[in-house]
């Protein structure tokens, strides 16, 4: 219990967090955020790019933090598939609870149908896709090979694009003297999309409004 309680007062410091669980968080954050529905709130990009600046810092090694965090993403996004497969639409008459955002399913549902396949692989670099495209992907029934490329090259692809991000810039001086500064705009940036996504959703609602 003292460790969930102290995962959950680290989480808004990203760094704190890394250096407290080490690789074995990372993992597990990773895995959870991509497989489980209940890791729709937890950090992505920012986590892995700030666990790069950490790398660069030797704190990590990058290339055992790399494989693990690929598994990891490429597995969780698995279950995630198979979960969804094996549920199919009840999901969809869940009622909105602690734990479940049928309104992020709902989203997923919409960002894989303008995307196809490809989703799986764009779904990453986006929040609440990132939890909830594998299993819309299960539900509809997409062919499994299909989704195992897209899987393992969508989970190479962001946990290298975004660890390696962080590695070489946590190398440049200016980075490792304004470390706690860089930590705080790279969840900023993080951050964006979300909130464009929002204002986005915002301003469609207030036009189907006015049409109504």
């Amino acid at each position: 219990m003292e460790v969930i309680s102290d995962f959950f007062s680290k989480l808004g410091n990203l760094e704190d967090l890394i250096k407290w669980g080490g690789l074995t968080v990372l993992i597990i954050i990773v895995f959870a955020e991509t497989g489980l529905l209940v890791g729709f709130f937890l950090p992505g990009d920012s986590l892995l790019i700030t666990a790069g600046l950490l790398a660069a810092q030797e704190f990590l090694d990058i290339r055992i933090l790399n494989v693990t965090l690929i598994i990891a993403a490429i597995a969780g996004d698995q279950v995630g598939y198979l979960f969804g497969k094996k549920t199919g639409p009840k999901l969809f008459n869940r009622e909105k609870s602690l734990l479940f955002n049928k309104d992020h399913l709902i989203k997923a549902k919409d960002f894989y149908e303008k995307y196809g396949g490809r989703a799986i692989i764009y779904a990453r670099f986006v929040p609440f896709a990132r939890t909830f495209a594998p299993i819309v992907a299960g539900i509809g029934n997409m062919n499994y090979r299909k989704f195992i490329s897209f899987n393992i090259f969508g989970g190479i692809f962001w946990v290298l694009s975004m660890t390696l991000l962080g590695y070489f810039f946590g190398n440049i001086p200016f980075v490792k003297k304004n470390f706690e500064y860089v930590i705080v705009g790279v969840i900023i940036l993080s951050l964006l999309p979300v909130i464009f996504g929002y204002l986005k959703h915002r301003k469609e609602s207030k036009l189907s409004a006015e049409e109504v």
